[in-house]
C-alpha cells in the first residue's frame, strides 16, 4: 500500500496535464488554419508583384501619363505584404505560446514523477491497468507531443523567416511549404494519445 499515495501523486499530475494538452492542442489547430489565407494572400501579392515587373509601363501610352505609377504601385504593395506578414507574426506568436504553456506542464508531471519515483517502483510504472495506460507510456506520450510542438514550430518559424521580397517564387511557394509541414508531421499524434487516456481521465 505504500506505492499508492506517491503513484496517485503522479497520476493526478498527470490527470492534470492531458486537458491542457487538449485545450492547446485546439488552438493550435486554429492558428495553423487561420495562417493559410493569409498565406494565400501573401502568394497572391507576389504573384502581383512579378506580374507588375514584367510589365514594360513605358509601352503602355496610357500610362505615360504617370512616370510614378510603377515606383508607387510597388511601395503600395509591399506595404500590403508586409501587414500580412505582421499578422502571421502574431499566429507565429500564438503557436510558440501553445509550445511554451505544453513544455511546462510536461515539464510539471516529470518533476513530481521524479520526486515519487523511487517510492512508485519501477514495476508500478510499467504496470497498465484496466482503466489505465501505465505511467511510463504516458510520459512517453507526453514527451512525444513536446517534442511535436517544438519541431513544428520550429519549422513554421523558419519558413516564414524566409521571406524576402526579393525572392518573389520563394512567397508564392508558401502556401504549400506550410501544408507540407503539416504533411510531414503525424497529424493525429495528439489526438491519439488523447484518446489512449481518455477512460483514464474520466475516472
Amino acid at each position: 500500500m505504500s506505492q499508492d499515495g506517491p503513484l496517485l501523486t503522479v497520476q493526478e499530475a498527470l490527470k492534470k496535464c492531458f486537458p491542457v494538452v487538449a485545450e492547446q492542442q485546439g488552438l493550435w489547430q486554429r492558428t495553423v488554419r487561420d495562417c493559410q489565407p493569409l498565406l494565400a494572400s501573401l502568394a497572391n501579392l507576389a504573384e502581383q508583384l512579378q506580374a507588375a515587373q514584367n510589365l514594360r509601363f513605358e509601352d503602355v501610352p496610357s500610362l505615360l501619363a504617370f512616370p510614378d505609377l510603377q515606383e508607387r504601385l510597388r511601395r503600395k504593395q509591399l506595404v500590403a505584404g508586409d501587414t500580412i506578414l505582421d499578422k502571421l507574426g502574431e499566429r507565429l506568436a500564438t503557436l510558440l505560446q501553445v509550445r511554451d504553456t505544453v513544455s511546462s506542464h510536461v515539464e510539471r508531471v516529470f518533476q513530481v514523477y521524479e520526486q515519487h519515483a523511487d517510492s512508485v517502483g519501477i514495476d508500478t510504472v510499467l504496470q497498465p491497468s484496466a482503466a489505465s495506460p501505465s505511467v511510463a507510456d504516458m510520459l512517453e506520450w507526453l514527451q512525444d507531443i513536446e517534442t511535436h510542438y517544438r519541431n513544428s514550430y520550429l519549422k513554421r518559424k523558419y519558413l516564414l523567416s524566409s521571406v524576402q521580397w526579393g525572392d518573389l517564387a520563394n512567397i508564392q511557394a508558401l502556401p504549400k511549404a506550410w501544408d507540407r509541414i503539416s504533411e510531414d508531421e503525424h497529424q493525429d499524434l495528439v489526438q491519439d494519445v488523447l484518446l489512449s487516456v481518455s477512460f483514464f481521465l474520466g475516472e
